[in-house]
């Protein structure tokens, strides 16, 4: 390969073709392929390097502290958990065609992080841009976009995601105008995006950190027209023991 043809290929990024180009021919020669069949082949190697690039650069990008896939979802230890139903909607990812909401409630250890993980990688192998962020971490954003006049920016920021993941709403203590800017984010991706969070706190505790009524009940009605909601409140922590009750329930019963 002369060097005219090398800048050419990085000019048009065919990266494949260009670490492979040898291995390639000396392919074509051994299995006798056509001038079409080789040219083929070369389009679905470069093909599959850039659709796999793209994938590590939406995680990347997601900012996931911990790649969790249902794969690994320890669902034996959690026999309360409707598993049918978690499955039925994370196979037909439904929730991001249809801009549905994800919502998992329940006390901290029943592995509320670990299915919402999940389901935004799903999402991501899927071609959907996400992003992960707690929620004190979002409310120390939005907090700072006042200081800096950047609140327009950084909703932008959040709305644009195909998928965004909540964790942990609840364990931060969120003053009025973090309130009102929190409401506008959810506002914007309302029946446009689909949203997932986990909170440790059931609904009717939420006033207790947002601390306004109206739009707390403002926002539930938004969170929860387009939702669905997981309701782990009487799940076992993952590394509690089993008791013999957990052993014997049907965990399709939910």
């Amino acid at each position: 390969m002369n060097d005219s043809l090398i800048e050419k290929l990085k000019y048009l990024r065919l990266k494949a073709l260009l670490s492979h180009w040898d291995d390639y021919l000396k392919l074509a020669a051994q299995k006798n392929f056509s001038h079409g069949h080789l040219l083929e082949y070369v389009v679905e190697q470069d093909d599959r390097l850039k659709r796999e690039s793209a994938l590590q650069f939406r995680l990347h990008q997601a900012g996931i502290p911990e790649l969790l896939v249902m794969e690994t979802y320890p669902f034996d230890k959690q026999p309360k958990l409707n598993q049918k139903k978690i499955l039925a909607l994370y196979d037909a990812l439904s929730f991001m065609t249809q801009h549905q909401n994800i919502i998992w409630l329940g006390k901290t250890g029943c592995g509320k992080t670990g299915l919402a993980t999940s389901f935004l990688v799903h999402a991501i192998n899927h071609g959907y841009s996400g992003r992960y962020v707690q929620f004190a971490e979002l409310i120390g954003q939005l907090y700072q976009s006042v200081a800096d006049h950047s609140e327009q920016r950084i909703l932008r920021k959040y709305a644009a995601w195909d998928c965004l993941l909540l964790d942990e709403i609840g364990y931060a203590e969120v003053e009025p105008v973090q309130v009102g800017l929190f409401f506008t984010l959810m506002q914007k991706r309302h029946k446009k995006k689909s949203t997932l969070i986990t909170s440790n706190l059931g609904f009717g505790e939420w006033g207790s950190f947002l601390k306004n009524d109206h739009l707390t009940a403002a926002l539930i009605d938004r969170l929860t027209e387009t939702s669905h909601v997981f309701n782990m409140r009487n799940c076992r922590g993952l590394r509690d023991p089993l008791t013999p009750e957990d052993e014997l329930r049907d965990p399709e019963k939910g």
